[in-house]
């Protein structure tokens, strides 16, 4: 299941935290169902751009019906020339759209900051020059993660990812510039996500409700940000707290 690089999505997205002691066995019960690609462990790496003032972000965490994002995606640490995708994420209805561009790095950054197009203009390109001019998005967020992803045995289009030590930074906006960053997922805590185009295979769903496991909303960026907000709302205060003590 590698190699074809595919640039549309239409499906449905289910998420699931699942806590270190279930992780095995969730996978032992998993496996007649589905296979591991062939790629294993990989590195996710993610610029996530939105408008000067986060509308996007702010509008998802609302949980409209209709929400969209824009970000800029590698595999592993890249240089100059790696290969990097230009996505655009929307959710209707419950139903996900994915739209992507596989665009060399460079290319695409000059692309999406100074609106210098240098490769074909597919119908995909045009509609990420639509969303350019109209959000005029810069980089707000670094986000990585360590990915496994499956695909179905009996069903290649049924997808499944687990991700692992999500970590983010607010600066040293490069995919360039490594994966490091501050972790956001509790220790020993993974991020399950299963992609259908259709209703979840009921063998599934029976393993999910034997280790009682149950749909979760989650947002990585949308939690990131929340928690930025919390943590600079907490710092305000406690700086406010000391200057009327004093």
């Amino acid at each position: 299941m590698g190699g074809q690089i595919i640039d549309t999505f239409q499906r449905t997205e289910i998420k699931y935290q699942i806590p270190k002691e279930k992780i095995g066995l969730f996978l032992g019960l998993m496996d007649p169902y589905i296979q591991l690609d062939e790629y294993g462990l990989t590195t996710i790496c993610n610029i996530y751009y939105d408008t000067e003032n986060s509308d996007l972000v702010i509008r998802s965490l609302e949980k409209p019906n209709y929400k969209e994002k824009l970000r800029l995606r590698t595999y592993g640490v890249p240089d100059e020339k790696s290969m990097s995708f230009v996505e655009i994420k929307k959710k209707y209805d419950g139903v996900v759209y994915k739209r992507r561009a596989a665009i060399p790095l460079r290319q695409a950054e000059i692309f999406l900051e100074r609106g210098i197009r240098t490769f074909p203009r597919t119908q995909i390109v045009r509609e990420l020059e639509y969303f350019r001019d109209f959000y005029h998005p810069v980089p707000r967020l670094f986000l990585a993660y360590d990915r496994r992803a499956y695909f179905g045995k009996k069903d290649p289009l049924l997808r499944m990812t687990i991700d692992h030590n999500l970590r983010y930074r607010e600066t040293d906006l490069s995919l360039r510039s490594g994966d490091y960053g501050t972790l956001l997922s509790r220790e020993g805590e993974y991020l399950l996500e299963i992609k259908v185009n259709g209703a979840l295979p009921l063998e599934i769903v029976h393993i999910l409700e034997r280790l009682e496991m149950y749909p979760k909303s989650f947002s990585k960026y949308g939690v990131i940000y929340s928690s930025i907000q919390t943590d600079e709302a907490r710092g305000k205060g406690e700086r406010e707290y000391v200057y009327k003590y004093h």
